[in-house]
């Protein structure tokens, strides 16, 4: 299964550094996707987690891009491997390391089998997993890893990676992460200093691969290797990559909204057990719409998120009461989002958000900054432009400059739903670099779009690399805070005037074209429920209807999310959307015709009008 021939990476690469990198990956990490053995069906779990089950199962066909796939419509595939220990991988002795199963799936339900017992689930969105196989592995062994795995109803599934991670025990280097610090440090000179590559070469053109059999030998061999990496340390960790905990939850989108409750409660559960064991952990949620019903019925859970705001640790990015749909909503809508949004986190939170947290609208109307800069907001955050599928959005940051002339300081968010991936995270921060000339970036690690947040491998992994000698420095911050910093650091930005148009999800304007119906007529509905009540309360001392009204504006800027009303959600959201679109409709209406029916008589004339009349 694994071949025991001595690396010799200078015949692997043309480019000695990349051969370093992908032998030493080679020494701890080995590619076991063409190892699968395939079943088809709903088996039963003692059959299909059985390994003399797999001896009848055809091996893995993998396709042009690596995955084993399958058809949609929620298709049940079964997949079964032994993992073998072997003595030595590339002659690299692996007795006592820990062994992790490094997954990722594209499958609406994921169930990881190790030895026959269930050992963790998931999902379209929590997608990949580093599962430990054994915390110390011995020559001879095997595990039997089986997945149950069903396919969305609207993708074929897929198998995308799986991966073998052996780690050495201390006191010996880890050759991975070696590699990985070597592919950030080549990455980062290659950006900034392309002369001191030649000395990166030769540095690493020294290793002695002689003494790859011997871990400890071999270690000293990395530690000298980093000696000679040392004096690009201070100049690597001039960069900062600063991060927050985040778990992105749609109020609705392929689930409905009675199931987002229930995983914004295990969200918010799972990162408040995190913090307690990795103090270090700064976590940012935004829609006080989820906080209000987290409050009203898990109060236990909602003081404990307010201890947390209080220790600034938990930040409520909140600015809006929903993330919603801000091309076609009305103008007033867009105030009431600012207001109730800003109202709650002031009263529950004892302040105001300064920060507009949008990653995922689609698409965003010129008069925002103007509105938001109304309601308190000082910062603009999104990433959904990155999704253009035509024109590459110019900037990272830039002032955003309303008709009016009123500016509000923009970012561009990273990437949503990522994990704590050194590489990943370093190219990022050489674009973000590259792109500004700011040495800080932001990561936002955690499981996310149905909800998640981080998760414990992620926070180590995180420990792991602050330690790093070869590494930007992490640092935890809030978005506010990061913000600030950034606007510090950066004295003339470029200016943005017009729309913030996403070209992709173009259908948002004519989709469910009933849900913009609904959304219109409740705009004016309430807009003339509150104007003739307020004249009749005025005129007539008529009960003003406020606590009604309220409630309805909450259900139409609830409906307004950006999965809802611009229709790209599974039918039984609409189902539920409708209902409150019509009680809000309901509400609106009575309390008109109530406001109507005790306005004044109108004023008689006593004069009628006369060709000499004047004013």
């Amino acid at each position: 299964m694994h071949s025991s021939a001595s690396p010799n990476p200078i015949h692997t690469h043309k480019n000695p550094i990349d051969a370093t990198i992908y032998q030493l990956r080679k020494l701890t990490q080995i590619d076991v996707q063409p190892g699968w053995r395939v079943g088809v069906g709903d088996l039963a779990g003692v059959e299909g987690t059985n390994p003399k089950t797999w001896q009848e199962w055809s091996s893995a066909g993998l396709n042009a891009r690596g995955h084993i796939d399958w058809l949609k419509g929620r298709n049940i595939l079964w997949l079964g491997q032994v993992m073998q220990i072997p003595e030595a991988l590339h002659n690299y002795p692996l007795e006592g390391c820990i062994l992790r199963l490094d997954l990722t799936w594209w499958a609406e339900q994921a169930e990881i089998f190790v030895k026959g017992n269930l050992v963790q689930v998931g999902d379209l969105y929590d997608c990949s997993a580093r599962i430990v196989l054994s915390p110390e592995v011995k020559s001879g062994d095997t595990i039997p890893v089986a997945l149950r795995l069903v396919s969305p109803g609207h993708d074929p599934g897929a198998l995308v990676r799986s991966h073998l991670i052996y780690e050495p025990p201390a006191p010996c280097i880890d050759p991975g992460k070696v590699a990985d610090e070597l592919a950030v440090l080549q990455g980062y000179l290659g950006q900034f200093q392309p002369q001191e590559l030649e000395h990166l070469r030769s540095a690493v053109a020294g290793m002695d691969w002689s003494q790859v059999g011997n871990p400890q030998a071999f270690s000293q061999s990395l530690d000298h290797l980093h000696e000679q990496l040392f004096p690009w340390q201070t100049w690597l960790q001039e960069r900062q990559i600063n991060w927050i905990g985040h778990a992105h939850l749609d109020l609705a989108w392929l689930w409905p909204v009675a199931e987002t409750w229930d995983v914004a409660e295990r969200t918010f559960q799972s990162v408040l057990q995190l913090q307690a064991d990795f103090p270090e952990l700064i976590f940012c949620h935004s829609s006080p719409a989820l906080y209000e019903w987290i409050e009203l019925n898990r109060p236990q859970l909602f003081a404990q998120i307010q201890a947390q705001v209080a220790k600034g640790t938990w930040e409520v990015a909140a600015g809006l009461w929903v993330e919603p749909e801000l091309n076609l909503i009305s103008g007033e809508s867009i105030v009431r989002q600012v207001l109730y949004g800003q109202r709650y986190t002031q009263a529950k939170f004892g302040w105001i958000s300064p920060t507009a947290w949008l990653p995922d609208s689609f698409g965003f109307c010129w008069q925002l900054p103007q509105l938001l800069k109304q309601g308190g907001i000082d910062y603009f955050l999104t990433q959904k432009l990155r999704w253009n599928d035509t024109t590459v959005f110019p900037y990272e940051v830039f002032q955003w400059r309303s008709p009016d002339g009123t500016e509000i300081f923009s970012v561009m968010l990273p990437p949503i739903g990522e994990q704590m991936d050194p590489v990943k995270m370093g190219t990022y921060a050489q674009a973000w670099e590259t792109a500004t000339g700011v040495h800080d970036c932001l990561w936002l690690p955690g499981v996310g779009d149905h909800g998640g947040g981080p998760t414990r491998d992620m926070l180590e992994v995180g420990r792991q690399w602050q330690q790093s000698p070869l590494f930007p420095r992490l640092k935890p911050t809030t978005a506010e805070q990061f913000c600030r910093k950034l606007q510090s650091q950066t004295q003339s930005v470029p200016v943005w005037e017009d729309e913030l148009y996403l070209e992709l999800h173009r259908g948002c304007y004519t989709s469910h074209a009933d849900q913009k119906r609904y959304n219109r007529d409740c705009e004016g509905l309430l807009y003339e429920a509150e104007l003739w009540s307020a004249i009749a309360t005025l005129t007539l001392n008529h009960p003003y209807p406020h606590t009604d009204l309220e409630q309805a504006w909450e259900k139409v800027l609830f409906n307004q999310f950006h999965d809802i009303l611009p229709g790209s959600s599974i039918p039984q959201v609409f189902v539920d959307a409708n209902r409150d679109w019509e009680a809000a409709k309901q509400s609106a209406s009575e309390h008109l015709q109530s406001a109507l029916g005790r306005s004044p008589p109108p004023l008689a004339d006593p004069h009628r009008p006369h060709p000499r009349v004047s004013p």
